[in-house]
């Protein structure tokens, strides 16, 4: 019986089990502090409308283009990696609201992109960030 007391001991526990809107809003957080380090400077978070929502938009330092940000993040691989789920169904919906962005803030000659930012949250706290510039291209269909 010992024997079994200890192996059971030793076994590292799994990580708190917190919901889907927890793993998101830490994502998005690390996200924004991941961006903002970089010189980002975000200028909404969790744009909503009719027809889609946008993560995050920021401006890109190096040559100051608006950029629309899916962050996408998972506490493991059971799902698959994270940038996966950024399906076709999902780019449309980030389009349209970007659009509806562009046209709220007058701002249809902007230079604009689509970046991903995947992460693999750790419980220690080391991240795995994958930010994947110009993603995807804009789609309405």
């Amino acid at each position: 019986m010992n024997f079994l007391n200890n192996l059971f001991a030793k076994t590292p526990s799994p990580p708190p089990h917190t919901g889907n809107k927890k793993t998101g809003e830490l994502g998005e957080e690390v996200a924004t502090n991941f961006l903002t380090a970089r010189g980002y400077r975000i200028l909404e978070r969790n744009f909503r409308c009719k027809g889609g929502e946008v993560d995050i938009i920021a401006r890109d330092p190096a040559d100051k283009s608006l950029v629309f940000i899916e962050v996408k993040a998972r506490r493991g691989l059971s799902y698959g990696v994270p940038q996966l789920a950024v399906t076709p169904f999902k780019q449309r919906q980030i389009s349209k609201a970007a659009l509806t962005w562009l046209g709220k803030n007058r701002l249809h000659d902007t230079n604009a992109r689509f970046d991903v930012i995947a992460i693999l949250l750790h419980t220690g706290g080391q991240h795995a960030i994958d930010h994947i510039k110009n993603a995807f291209d804009l789609a309405y269909s």
